[in-house]
C-alpha cells in the first residue's frame, strides 16, 4: 500500500555539518530551499557506536576513510545529542520534514522525546535485532534500508517490526558502496522488495549523479534518499558522494516529473491527444458518387483527416450502394453504412 503521494526527497545531511551545528542548520535551510522533503539525520555519539580501540580489527583500510579507525571515524563524523532537538525545531520552522536514524537504544529515546516522526534504520543495523525491536515498540513508521542485507535478514527484520508494533513498513533498496558504481544498483530490486514484502519501497542512492534515483521512480520507488551538502570542495565524511544544492535542486524536479508521467496505467485518450483525433485516417469519397452507385476503391478511400467512418468499415462499404449523392472530399458516415 502506497504510503506517499508523491517521490518523497530525503535530503540525508550525516557528518556534512563538520563538526558545526551552524553548518548543520545551513544545510537544512539549503535543503528546504531547494525542494527536498525532509532532511535526515544521524543519531549516536562515538561511544554508542564502537569502543576506542587500535586492534585490527577496528582499524579502516582502503576507501574514503583509509587510515582510520573506527572510534576515530564516529567521533568525526557524529551529530551530537545535544544539537538533535534545534536541528528538528530548525528543520520544522522552515516547513521540512526533520527525521534521524538510531544507532543504539539512547538514540531510540532521544528520538521518542523530541517526536521524530518516522524512524530510519540504517542498512548497517538492520541486522541488529534487538535494536529493530526496540524500534518497532516506538510504534512509529519506519523507512528501513537493506544494502548488504539477503532475504532472509530482511525477513527477520520486517517480521519483528511488524510483530512489534510498527505498523508502516518502507523498504529502501539500497548498494552500501560510497560511491556505489551505477552499473552495481541492481535497481529490479525495488520490484522484487515491493513483490516479496507488499509495502511501500524506494531507494537509499549513493551514486554519483542522480539517473539512479531518476531511474528508481520510474520503477516505482516512492522515497528516495541521497546525501547533501552545501559543496564537496568543504570535504567531510560523506562529502564525495553527497550532491549539492542546485543536484537536489535537478533531482526534485526530475523525479516529480517522472513520478507525473507514469500516470495511473489507463489506456484512455490523454487531454495532448484530444485535438489530434482528427488527423487519424477516415473513409472519404474521392470521386463524385450518385445515389444508387456502388462504393469501390475508385470512388473512396481511407485518407486523412478523421471525421469519417472509420477505416475498419472500409472492406465492408466496398459493393455497398449509397444512399444519397456524395461529393469529392465527402466524409461518410455511420448513417452509410
Amino acid at each position: 500500500m502506497s504510503t506517499f503521494k508523491k517521490p518523497f526527497i530525503i535530503a540525508e545531511v550525516s557528518g556534512n555539518h563538520n563538526g558545526s551545528i551552524d553548518r548543520a542548520k545551513e544545510i537544512i535551510s539549503a535543503a528546504a530551499e531547494n525542494g527536498a522533503n525532509c532532511v535526515k539525520l544521524q543519531t549516536y555519539t562515538a561511544d554508542t557506536m564502537t569502543i576506542r580501540s587500535d586492534k585490527p580489527d577496528f582499524q579502516i583500510k582502503g576507501g574514503l576513510w583509509d587510515g582510520k579507525n573506527l572510534y576515530e571515524l564516529y567521533q568525526w563524523a557524529q551529530t551530537p545529542y545535544e544539537w538533535q532537538k534545534p536541528l528538528f525545531d530548525h528543520a520544522r520552522g522552515l516547513g521540512i520534514e526533520c527525521i534521524s536514524t538510531p544507532f543504539d537504544e539512547t538514540a531510540v529515546d532521544l528520538l521518542v522525546e523530541i517526536d521524530c516522526p518516522i524512524i530510519k534504520i540504517a542498512s548497517f543495523e538492520m541486522t541488529d535485532l534487538p535494536l529493530v525491536k526496540y524500534i518497532a515498540e516506538t510504534k512509529r513508521p519506519v523507512i528501513m534500508s537493506t544494502g548488504m542485507a539477503n532475504k532472509q535478514e530482511i525477513s527477520e527484520a520486517v517480521e519483528i517490526l511488524t510483530k512489534y508494533g510498527c505498523g508502516e513498513v518502507t523498504l529502501l533498496h539500497c548498494v552500501s558502496g560510497y560511491p556505489t558504481p551505477t552499473d552495481q544498483m541492481n535497481l529490479s530490486a525495488i520490484t522484487t522488495l515491493r513483490q516479496e514484502f507488499g509495502c511501500s519501497v524506494g531507494l537509499s542512492d549513493h551514486t554519483l549523479g542522480n539517473n539512479a534515483a531518476i531511474a528508481a521512480v520510474a520503477l516505482g520507488a516512492e522515497v528516495i534518499e541521497k546525501h547533501f551538502t552545501l559543496r564537496r570542495s568543504d570535504g567531510g565524511p560523506d562529502a564525495a558522494f553527497s550532491m549539492e544544492p542546485q543536484e537536489l535542486a535537478a533531482l526534485v524536479r526530475d523525479c516529480n516529473q517522472i513520478y507525473d508521467a507514469l500516470g495511473d496505467g489507463s489506456l484512455q485518450l490523454s487531454a495532448a491527444e484530444q485535438e489530434n483525433v482528427k488527423f487519424r485516417r477516415s473513409i472519404y469519397a474521392v470521386k463524385d458518387i450518385k445515389a444508387g452507385e456502388p462504393f469501390s476503391r475508385e470512388n473512396i478511400r481511407r485518407i486523412r483527416p478523421g471525421y469519417g467512418l472509420e477505416p475498419k468499415h472500409f472492406d465492408a462499404m466496398l459493393g455497398k450502394t449509397a444512399r444519397k449523392d456524395f461529393s469529392v472530399g465527402e466524409p461518410l458516415s455511420q448513417d452509410d453504412l
